[in-house]
């Protein structure tokens, strides 16, 4: 599969990448819980997140979408939820965010955030 393909997931990734046209359909009209990753490709805590992201996106799968965001790609989504520094992940509850995570974190972080939300 095409790595940039906007709903499809990016080789072996478990995360979709999000888009403009995607968001409101995949995020905000998404019943339950979903984890979004904003990041940028020239990030190096970015890079440091990234497989963070896919992990919990494997092993969450069916009970939390994840996505990602590269905002360089998508300036307005960044605009949109106020993304001032990368990483920042946040955390939608029934299409509405609920939570975020500035910064990149261990793992353990992220999963006590799901844990708290979910």
């Amino acid at each position: 599969m095409q790595t940039d393909q906007p709903t499809g997931t990016t080789g072996t990734a478990a995360s979709i990448t999000l888009t403009a046209e995607t968001f409101a359909r995949e995020i905000e009209q998404a019943p339950g819980l979903a984890l979004v990753d904003f990041w940028a490709p020239w990030c190096g805590p970015c890079h440091m997140v990234s497989p963070i992201v896919e992990q919990l996106a494997r092993e969450h799968a069916g009970r939390v979408k994840v996505g990602k965001v590269n905002t360089d790609a998508e300036p307005g989504l960044g605009a949109r939820f106020g993304i001032r520094s990368l990483p920042t992940v946040v955390l939608f509850r029934d299409g509405s965010p609920v939570d975020a995570v500035v910064g990149a974190y261990p793992r353990q972080v992220y999963e006590q955030k799901i844990a708290a939300h979910g």
